[in-house]
């Protein structure tokens, strides 16, 4: 383990023994999928102070931990996480803007990606790009004042009217075939990767089920088990619907767009 890791152990025990303590809830900042890897390592030993998991709506990826609960600390706290629009000051001017171009404008600003959630990027029938940005809630007002351009795009950024639930959940089916409903076959399967290619991301400590890192490519899939790919997507595993005449099983899966 290295110090990184260490530091961030520490950091998650004091947030629980402060809440637990002062019956008083407390947050993390957005948490990586490995942080949050590292957590779920240490869910028992933290047991002891409720905690609960949000990244402003549902299937987030990066998502900040609440210490405590209303029956710990007497009331209830919302988590301290705002959603932003980004949208273009001229519509028919906008680019084929992409999550790395409003995270790298973000970036530049001089804020950390810790405070900055997931950002779906949604794209109108004309072309245009709208941009949804969860961050934490006291970087709200200097997005919205700083954030003009992404790219060569002006823009404006604006607390966003709704929070749209299927903007972080466009989900995309798809059926592959494997001989075993062993992790890294799917992997393999759904993001066109040979064996060994997705073995090695096994071993790169790359994918995350549910929320934990997976070493192992030999791990069975199951109904509704989570599965993030650092650098090629995310699914949800939905089961195996049947096999075929040489004994193949179609493995069907939820791709996040």
């Amino acid at each position: 383990m290295d110090t990184d890791e260490i530091l961030f152990q520490k950091r998650l025990k004091e947030l629980a023994d402060k809440a637990y303590m002062g019956s008083r809830y407390c947050f993390t900042d957005f948490l990586s999928m490995a942080e949050q890897s590292i957590y779920y390592q240490m869910e028992r030993e933290l047991s002891y102070v409720p905690v609960t998991v949000s990244g402003g709506t549902a299937d987030c990826e990066r998502v900040m931990l609440r210490f405590g609960d209303e029956t710990l600390c007497g009331y209830e706290e919302p988590f301290p996480i705002a959603c932003l629009e980004i949208s273009p000051l001229t519509e028919k001017f906008c680019e084929d803007l992409n999550h790395r171009d409003y995270l790298g404008a973000l970036m530049n600003l001089g804020i950390t990606r810790a405070m900055l959630g997931d950002i779906a990027v949604v794209r109108e029938q004309e072309g245009a790009c709208h941009a949804f940005l969860f961050c934490v809630e006291r970087m709200a007002s200097y997005i919205i004042n700083e954030l003009v351009q992404v790219r060569h795009t002006r823009v404006r950024c604006e607390p966003a009217e709704r929070i749209p639930q299927s903007v972080v959940t466009r989900l995309e089916r798809k059926t592959v075939q494997v001989s075993a409903q062993r992790a890294d076959s799917i992997v393999a399967r759904l993001y066109n990767l040979s064996r060994s290619e997705s073995v090695e991301l096994f071993r790169a400590k790359k994918v995350f089920v549910n929320g934990r890192v997976s070493e192992s490519g030999s791990v069975r899939l199951n109904a509704g088990d989570k599965v993030s790919v650092r650098g090629f997507g995310r699914f949800c595993f939905v089961g195996v619907s049947g096999e075929t005449r040489k004994g193949k099983l179609n493995a069907q899966a939820d791709l996040y767009l």
